[in-house]
């Protein structure tokens, strides 16, 4: 399915199953395509930052993104992240994911390295230039330490560089000031770059970033509950406020799931990926709950944690 313009709704950026041996679970990731397919999501992101991205080879990174854009078989477009350290090899990464079928790309800053805004813009357009697809930004400076500046990005929408931004940022009020830049909530159709997608990745505020403005969300808890999402994207659609704030009240609660794994014993990234997965076990969607090592596995006392935030959400397990 070609991409919408501006791509809209509830993009979730999809985990990836390992198998015992640490390898990519076509079989479960197949299943788990459907579970979001199934319910009512408007795009994949594979080989985002919930997908274990960092963590997989490249030819595990072929794996999971051809399985998941042969499981959605046109019903929904596949962005594809191409998330690397230089523009040398987020290009190859771009080639791969083009050649693969992918609809979109999702590219960061260059990173490991300390770029200034100017070598930023240059990869971008260097990227673009080389793969011919739509191009979106993914701003998550925790991760690659830069911020995409809302004049760089407004820069690089305008010569057609981007079509869109992933705001993973944290910074709501920088967000909401992009908004503005493009023109607002009422005037994004009318603005600079009437085409230019805005995403939140923060699942905590969708709500509210809905009524700011925004066209969607990339929620990583969005693999667990994806009708979820759906719903409150409905809703916020509809001018319903009020169904929108108690289904992203019931979410909130959902992803408490990410601190079932103590932080004197695991890091942040493996408790809150090692849940989504557990949950999705839980489930009965995939058969595998392993992150990728070196992540640590949650226990059997924090999978129960999982399991009890399941049920208080109303998505009682099945295993």
């Amino acid at each position: 399915m070609p991409l919408t313009a501006p791509l809209h709704g509830v993009v979730p950026p999809v985990c990836t199953p390992l198998d015992d041996r640490g390898e990519v679970d076509t079989a479960s990731l197949t299943r788990l395509v459907g579970h979001l397919v199934d319910g009512g999501v408007h795009g994949l992101f594979a080989l985002g930052s919930t997908s274990e991205v960092a963590y997989l080879t490249d030819a595990q990174r072929a794996t999971a993104l051809e399985t998941v854009v042969t499981a959605a078989a046109g019903r929904v477009p596949v962005l594809a992240g191409v998330i690397d350290t230089t523009t040398a090899r987020v290009t190859e990464h771009a080639r791969t994911a083009a050649r693969l079928g992918a609809d979109a790309l999702v590219a960061t800053a260059p990173f490991y390295t300390r770029t200034h805004p100017k070598e930023t813009a240059g990869h971008f357009r260097r990227l673009r230039d080389a793969v011919d697809l739509p191009l979106f930004a993914y701003d998550i400076p925790v991760a690659v330490h830069s911020k995409l500046s809302t004049a760089l990005v407004r820069e690089l929408a305008e010569d057609g560089t981007l079509a869109g931004l992933k705001d993973s940022s944290g910074d709501e009020g920088g967000l909401r000031r992009l908004i503005v830049e493009f023109g607002g909530r009422e005037g994004r159709a009318q603005g600079p770059v009437p085409h230019f997608s805005v995403l939140t990745g923060s699942e905590l505020t969708v709500d509210a970033a809905l009524l700011a403005g925004t066209d969607g969300v990339v929620p990583g808890i969005g693999n667990v509950d994806p009708a979820g999402y759906v719903r409150l994207y409905d809703a916020a659609r509809a001018g319903d406020w009020v169904l929108a704030a108690r289904e992203q009240e019931r979410l909130i609660g959902l992803f408490a799931m990410v601190d079932a794994g103590p932080e004197q014993d695991m890091g942040r990234s493996s408790s809150a990926l090692g849940s989504f997965k557990e949950a999705l076990r839980l489930l009965g969607v995939i058969d595998n709950g392993a992150t990728a090592f070196p992540q640590i596995p949650l226990s059997a006392d924090s999978v129960a944690l999982v399991a009890e935030r399941l049920r208080g959400a109303g998505l009682p397990p099945v295993r």
